[in-house]
């Protein structure tokens, strides 16, 4: 399959970053943006110099998975690092291994090694990634999510394919509509290695009127969709699928000691619509292609990863989908945010320190949940899109006698003033290719920052593709400001 021409023009960055001597490279592409068909051409440009290649991913059970990607693009000519794998042959130039296998062998010869899903970090990676240690070819990293703490510190150039909000505009991600009909109160809930403490938060969500709350309503508005139900652990989960059974509802089961056949049983029985859902615990939330319209969402979490990877699920595009339907019974939504908005928060990788969460939510517009029917809309929007309830202000202030003074606004700065005009435009230029914009779209947003187009000379400057941490920051607030014209302007047409 060819690449598009944002694809392309992010492999050719890659190749420049390469020749620059970067040779620790991080790939930021959500789901949906084409990573497989992008990894697959990647490891064709390698085998067309005579390179040989490694691929790595995090887990025993995605060896097979990723075999399959690769023969469905063409590529064939694979062998697998496996203790009794049928295609385990070491005279392959393209080896796919886990890293649990890797870490037990001799480390095979290679060009070019690829490390699939990334942000799943493992102390090994920090050693093999040593240049006078393990690797010394170049390493690529590939993930929708490469957020984990620490990652900055082994990969030295980071590169930024799209984001979810410009591939939901381009048809390349479907729309999503959130619903939040419970909020568990996890109140005593204790927090261990950023997230929740995994048995607390079970036996609060395994309180019988939660599990029913789920399954009730999934029965009354998924409209029977093919859904992945996400639970915390095993015994959440098999509640959840009793529910659900005794409920009439075909249910399925996978956790991560499922075995090969009966994953690729349970995969066949949801697509043939043999079973309508499928809970799930600490799986299919990475590497996955299923035609997902409905997320119920039963595992409250602090980690953006996790909630991101989680409805990214149910974001790829499908024949007569017009959107994905997100029931929210954990209150992610209300303590994240959209994932539009968690993913745009993000603009590069992360050293030792993480930001905490309540300093990454400042940039971010928590939800308004819908009094009347649960929906989840952008803030300050009065009229529901879902229902029509028009939520009305009330005004509870007191006037006190007092002094008026008069205000003066600061004098406002204006950005990027320290940015020669000629960069600053080669790298909208840049911005504009990469995210396969509309031609022009560079010379607006010229203009918008200084009030006139790019002068004759300027408009022939060639784009610099490795964009700078503040200009992407300029972009992500211009687009986040017009977001909120678009808001406001919906609200006073009533629509």
């Amino acid at each position: 399959m060819p690449l598009r021409d944002d694809q392309a023009a992010v492999l050719e960055q890659l190749r420049e970053a390469v020749a620059e001597r970067k040779t620790r490279v991080c790939l930021q592409a959500p789901t949906g943006w084409g990573k497989t068909v992008f990894a697959s051409a990647l490891v064709e440009s390698a085998r067309d110099k005579d390179k040989k290649v490694l691929f790595t991913v995090p887990a025993i059970s995605l060896i097979d998975q990723t075999v399959e990607m690769f023969w469905d693009h063409g590529v064939v000519d694979v062998g697998v690092i496996q203790a009794s794998h049928m295609m385990t042959n070491w005279s392959k130039p393209i080896q796919i291994a886990s890293v649990q296998t890797l870490q037990k062998r001799d480390m095979p010869e290679a060009d070019v090694v690829i490390v699939d899903e990334c942000h799943r970090w493992f102390a090994a990676y920090g050693t093999w990634m040593h240049k006078d240690l393990g690797w010394k070819c170049p390493v690529v990293g590939l993930s929708a999510t490469p957020w984990t703490k620490g990652l900055a510190n082994h990969y030295d150039h980071f590169i930024r394919a799209s984001t979810t909000e410009e591939l939901i505009e381009k048809g390349l991600l479907s729309p999503y509509r959130v619903f939040a009909p419970t909020h568990p109160d996890l109140s005593g809930v204790r927090t261990v290695a950023g997230d929740y403490h995994e048995g607390e938060l079970s036996a609060k969500m395994s309180d019988t009127a939660l599990v029913a709350d789920a399954v009730s309503t999934w029965l009354r508005m998924s409209e029977g969709r093919p859904t992945l139900c996400y639970a915390v652990d095993r015994a959440h989960a098999k509640h959840l699928q009793a529910k659900f059974q005794a409920s009439g509802v075909p249910c399925g089961y996978q956790d991560a000691e499922t075995k090969d056949i009966d994953r690729k049983a349970v995969k066949r029985d949801f697509h043939s619509g043999t079973v309508k859902v499928v809970v799930s615990v600490g799986t299919l939330t990475t590497g996955i292609d299923w035609d997902v319209r409905c997320i119920s969402m039963c595992r409250p979490t602090k980690s953006d990863m996790l909630f991101t990877q989680i409805v990214g699920r149910g974001l790829r595009t499908a024949e007569g989908k017009d959107h994905c339907l997100i029931l929210d019974h954990s209150s992610n939504h209300s303590r994240l945010g959209f994932v539009t908005d968690v993913d745009a928060s993000h603009t590069g990788l992360l050293g030792g320190k993480s930001p905490t969460h309540d300093n990454r939510t400042e940039s971010i517009r928590l939800p308004k949940e819908c009094p009347q029917c649960a929906y989840l809309k952008p803030p300050r929007m009065a009229k529901c899109p879902h229902c029509g309830f028009v939520a009305e202000v009330v005004w509870t202030a007191k006037p006190v006698e007092g002094e008026l003074r008069l205000l003066k606004p600061k004098p406002k700065q204006k950005a990027l003033d320290h940015i020669d005009k000629a960069t600053f435009y080669a790298q909208l230029r840049g911005v504009e290719i990469q995210r396969g914009y509309r031609s022009g779209w560079a010379g607006n947003q010229y203009r918008d920052q200084y009030g006139e187009w790019p002068s004759p000379d300027m408009r022939g400057v060639a784009p610099i593709m490795n964009t700078s941490k503040e200009i992407l920051g300029w972009i992500t607030s211009r687009q986040i400001a017009f977001r909120a014209r678009k808001a406001k302007a919906k609200q006073l047409l009533g629509v």
